[in-house]
């Protein structure tokens, strides 16, 4: 007899695959659209390079002439994508340059920078280097410098730093070189509790204990007395504890005793913890090391974040505005003339942030979790918003004739996160969530506490779709449609939430697709510090009574939807990927590509290398109800002899599983079909008290969506 498999849109996981009969229970690269499942589109390389470090916020907007920018910012970098390629744009450090440093060659790729005074780099900093004047005798040209781009590799002391060049070079010392400082972003990961999560990057404490080296370390196993010692003697080691550990530069140093009568740390091990040991002048800086973390291993502390590189790129008017996360913000006027020009910062605005936004249409740029007194840094205020004068980014300060001006909120520890809705601004702290209208003078806002115990996870977690703001927090979805704050009801919420990393929230990202109707989060799995999961929401096919979910391994840093381009544009980070724009010598960070989406079937490099994309959904246990008037709810076995597939839509083959068990906790039996587009049924031998169904494609060029299958099922007895 033929039974029609009939199933809910969406996926159920949080009932058993026997308590989801009639649900779907698992999916990969696909949606639901008119009740029906089928697989996403594919996904095409926009331009032909990769970028430097993981996507963080991507605008896309249109000029007063009508050319069509993508912003992108990712942990290092800030750039813009025009006409099929990428222009760097990214501010320059002016405090931070370095004029006439000086080189060392070795006769290796790794170069040596000795600058004039303490430098302040940290490895994985960039450098552009200028006014280039070689030592005598490298073999190697002042062109192989002069204007390029660089990642510092390590830093040996507070006036060294050593990068990689593009070929080796003789022995040398001296020459000349202007080293300008990228502006810094931030880590390309989130820590906390681990390594650097905890401890200031390279082990020191926190806060840090430090003293200055007495004498000089040469690059043996020694103390500051050379051979035979073992010691080191510093200006002061009272804060120093008894035994433990040091780091000079790069190097840490273990030691055995602390003499603090004399200063001295006795019984040192050099290069301790895999460390490179370097030779250190008298005078470089010493830090307390003892709690230092490595890489991985766990924590004894959790008390310090350190948040990952992030953005948020907004515009004003034509103009796009890039504030770096707890940092400064900066400008850049479209046109072809500024595509090789920089951005500079925004004079006037505050220069520590979490977030912005722009209200309108009264143009007010808003500030959140910032400086209460305006250019000093150490002055935020996690809970205070700040907003310039109407029409005027560079003024602050409220007067009697104009309405800048600032509020404190009440209901959190930290602002997080903020957005231009369609009626108002929204405001989310760590634990609740505001409105800000504009209401005119004196006050020019006003503010609504809206909703308690539903914060944000992340800066970039939040989206607005018709008047209704939606948001991933940290333990469930929220939606918020004018009223009051809702929870929404998730069947895959067990499902992401007991398997997310909490380290690494501030990555999630919000996307919109709205051809499709969905609200997807991109997110970290507890397994990894990167985004490799998603979640997507129905919102045009879901009701109260039956949300529609999806989960995905689609992992996208940023994602805008289509409108300014006719299709969704995102990027993915990959480790092991070499940036190729700018050419950066010696960087590490990874990489990201940028991707035009809901095209074709399949993943498409630049390079024409193409990459199946592999959906499925997979059904819930199916049984025997009834069976000669009988209630029988699993009773019977069944005999399945044939499958009746019916495709609304298929390119290609799709495969046909068949998942048999005898009782719930069995292990499944799978067995595959191959379903071609003249496919008219297929033929089966399975036997079984369960069955569950999958359905998929595992070959580029293949596509699939799903009508009504019918199964051709018989009781074949008890057992």
């Amino acid at each position: 007899m033929l039974h029609k498999i009939t199933l809910q849109p969406g996926l159920d996981k949080q009932s058993s695959d026997t308590g989801a009969e009639g649900k779907w229970v698992n999916s990969d690269y696909s949606r639901f659209r008119y009740g029906y499942p089928e697989k996403i589109g594919g996904w095409q390389q926009l331009g032909s390079d990769t970028l430097v470090g993981a996507g963080r916020d991507q605008h896309v907007w249109v000029d007063n002439d009508g050319n069509r920018y993508a912003a992108i910012g990712t942990n290092k970098l800030l750039y813009i994508y025009f006409e099929g390629a990428f222009y760097d744009i990214t501010p320059l450090d002016l405090t931070r340059t370095q004029a006439s440093a000086t080189f060392t060659f070795d006769g290796t790729t790794s170069v040596v920078i000795t600058t004039a005074t303490t430098h302040g780099a940290s490895v994985g900093d960039i450098i552009l280097l200028e006014s280039v004047t070689l030592p005598g005798g490298t073999g190697l040209t002042d062109a192989d410098f002069e204007g390029k781009l660089f990642e510092i590799i390590t830093t040996p002391s507070d006036t060294t730093f050593t990068i990689t060049a593009s070929g080796s070079g003789s022995a040398a010392t001296g020459g000349s070189v202007d080293v300008e400082f990228y502006y810094v972003i931030g880590p390309v990961t989130q820590g906390y509790g681990y390594g650097w999560g905890t401890n200031t990057f390279g082990g020191r404490t926190v806060p840090p204990t430090l003293t200055t080296l007495v004498g000089t370390l040469a690059d043996d196993a020694y103390g500051t007395g050379g051979s035979p010692s073992t010691q080191i003697t510093l200006t002061a080691t009272t804060a120093f504890p008894s035994t433990g550990t040091v780091q000079i530069g790069n190097e840490l140093i273990t030691y055995t005793g602390n003499n603090t009568g004399t200063n001295t740390i006795t019984g040192i091990t050099r290069q301790a913890s895999g460390s490179t040991r370097s030779a250190h002048g008298a005078g470089s800086t010493v830090y307390d090391a003892t709690n230092f973390v490595g890489w991985g291993s766990a924590s004894s502390s959790s008390h310090v974040i350190i948040e990952p590189g992030q953005w948020r790129l907004v515009n004003f008017g034509e103009k796009l505005l890039a504030l770096v996360h707890n940092k400064k913000v900066f400008e850049w006027e479209p046109s072809f003339a500024n595509l090789s020009v920089r951005a500079t910062v925004v004079s006037g605005a505050p220069t520590a942030s979490r977030d912005m936004m722009v209200s309108t249409p009264d143009r007010h740029l808003v500030f959140i979790g910032t400086e209460l007194i305006i250019g000093t840094a150490n002055s935020i205020s996690d809970m205070f918003v700040r907003f310039s004068d109407q029409e005027d980014i560079n003024t602050y300060t409220p007067t009697a004739t104009n309405t800048a001006g600032s509020q404190k909120l009440p209901d959190g520890s930290k602002l997080m996160a903020c957005m231009t809705g369609r009626t108002a601004l929204y405001i989310w702290s760590d634990t609740a969530m505001y409105t800000m209208r504009f209401i005119g003078p004196p006050f020019t806002f006003g503010f609504d506490q809206v909703g308690t115990n539903c914060g944000i996870s992340s800066q970039h977690a939040s989206v607005e779709i018709d008047g209704i703001a939606y948001w991933m927090g940290p333990n469930g979805f929220f939606r918020f449609a004018g009223g009051r704050v809702q929870s929404m009801l998730c069947l895959v919420e067990d499902y992401v939430f007991n398997d997310i990393n909490t380290n690494a929230n501030q990555q999630v990202h919000a996307a919109v697709d709205n051809i499709f109707g969905e609200v997807t989060w991109f997110y970290c799995s507890s397994g990894s510090s990167y985004v490799d999961r998603s979640v997507t929401y129905n919102y045009l096919e879901s009701t109260p009574e039956r949300p529609i979910w999806y989960t995905s391994s689609l992992d996208r840093t940023t994602w805008v939807q289509q409108g300014v381009y006719s299709n969704p544009y995102a990027t993915e980070y990959e480790t092991g990927v070499a940036p190729t724009v700018p050419t950066v010598g010696g960087v590490t960070n990874g990489a990201s590509y940028f991707w035009q989406h809901n095209i074709g079937t399949d993943e498409v490099k630049a390079t024409g290398a193409t990459t199946a994309v592999q959906g499925f959904v997979e059904s819930g246990d199916y049984d025997i109800s009834r069976q000669e008037g009988l209630e029988g709810q699993g009773e019977f076995m069944m005999r399945i002899s044939r499958v009746i597939p019916d495709f609304g839509e298929q390119t290609g083959d799709a495969k046909v599983y068949l998942n048999s068990k005898a009782f719930p906790t069995s292990t499944a039996v799978s067995t595959s079909y191959n379903s071609t587009t003249s496919t008219t049924q297929i033929w089966t031998r399975k036997r079984a008290r369960q069955i569950a169904i999958k359905v998929g494609n595992i070959s580029t060029g293949q596509s699939w969506r799903m009508g009504t299958f019918r199964l051709d099922i018989q009781a074949g007895g008890r057992r």
